[in-house]
């Protein structure tokens, strides 16, 4: 079996990478997606389309409609779904794909440092596995893939 992992959350680390080189160097079984992760054109992605927005509120919802298209379709499609919150930015898109991956009953593994145990602790619950960094989501993806 080929495991399809969506990785989904924060897009200024290089979270992403070290997972996905982790993974090839354990040559697992995996093949990965994520949401568009160019801030710039995940923003963007309505006015790219459609030409300049009457209000802000239009710009956003349009934009977000147009990324749920993908984001929706890649974590039905999943086996696993790793959600990274990061210290920044408040990051309600990754907790709301860790619900519908929940909802889903799509297994999901949430990431994040110690220092958001407790504004997670709800999205924390619904995982089944959390990781603060991204090497022991390789460790969990090479346990669970390699067991026989």
């Amino acid at each position: 079996m080929i495991w399809s992992i969506y990785l989904s959350g924060e897009i200024h680390t290089d979270w992403r990478e070290q997972i996905i080189e982790g993974a090839a160097s354990l040559e697992l079984p995996a093949e990965f997606s994520a949401p568009v992760t160019d801030h710039g054109a995940s923003d963007d992605a309505a006015q790219a389309i459609f030409g300049d927005e009457p209000t802000a509120f239009w710009k956003d919802h349009r934009s977000a409609q147009i990324n749920a298209i993908r984001t929706k379709t890649l974590i039905e499609q999943a086996d696993l779904v790793v959600v990274r919150f990061g210290d920044k930015y408040k990051q309600w898109n990754a907790a709301f794909d860790a619900g519908y991956a929940a909802a889903l009953g799509i297994p999901c593994i949430v990431l994040h440092d110690e220092a958001l145990i407790h504004p997670l602790k709800e999205v924390d619950a619904a995982a089944l596995a959390v990781a603060n960094e991204p090497q022991q989501v390789v460790k969990i993806l090479e346990y669970v893939m390699m067991q026989k």
